[in-house]
């Protein structure tokens, strides 16, 4: 674990799944057959700081929730792609358009759509409650699961690094 927390310094960009991530993975669907997902506020706060400290936040899902994008984007969260069949794509275009290594990039993922990308970045976490296959070839194992706050435990971890989180600079906001 201090190898993974000594290399999140260099972390330029945060790549993220939404469901069993962001979510728990539960979808509730309405009688109308609309899929109604959960987010952890926690999640939501550190998300929002991270982008106003210059930290990319990117987001990649094969699910098509207009919702989720609506939530991330009034977190301050623009590159948002959703309904991704093929995530490694997806990912390998965002780090050759913005410039960033995969050398300063950390994928967190849950489930099986998710080892190609993993393997790609230097950088990989999940939540606790992750498949087994992807726990195993993780850096780190959030001791929270997903839409429980295991997406504010890596970001709070990255800025704290980066000297960037509360209180890190001596200042209260």
């Amino acid at each position: 674990m201090s190898e993974f927390l000594n290399r999140l310094e260099k972390v330029k960009v945060v790549f993220l799944d939404v469901d069993g991530v962001l979510t728990d993975g539960n979808v509730l669907v309405t009688e109308q057959g609309e899929q109604l997902r959960t987010m952890n506020i926690k999640d939501g706060y550190a998300l929002q700081w991270a982008v106003k400290q210059g930290l990319k936040i990117c987001i990649i899902s094969g699910g098509r929730s207009m919702g989720v994008v609506n939530r991330l984007n009034g977190l301050g969260i623009t590159d948002v792609f959703i309904g991704i069949s093929d995530k490694l794509y997806c990912l390998n275009e965002y780090l050759i358009s913005n410039k960033i290594n995969p050398n300063e990039a950390l994928y967190m993922g849950d489930d099986i759509p998710d080892i190609p990308v993993l393997l790609k970045c230097v950088l990989k976490a999940c939540p606790q409650d992750a498949a087994v296959d992807v726990k195993a070839i993780v850096d780190y194992i959030s001791p929270l699961g997903g839409g429980k706050g295991c997406v504010r435990d890596v970001i709070e971890k990255i800025l704290r690094a980066k000297g960037l989180w509360h209180h890190a600079n001596g200042h209260f906001w």
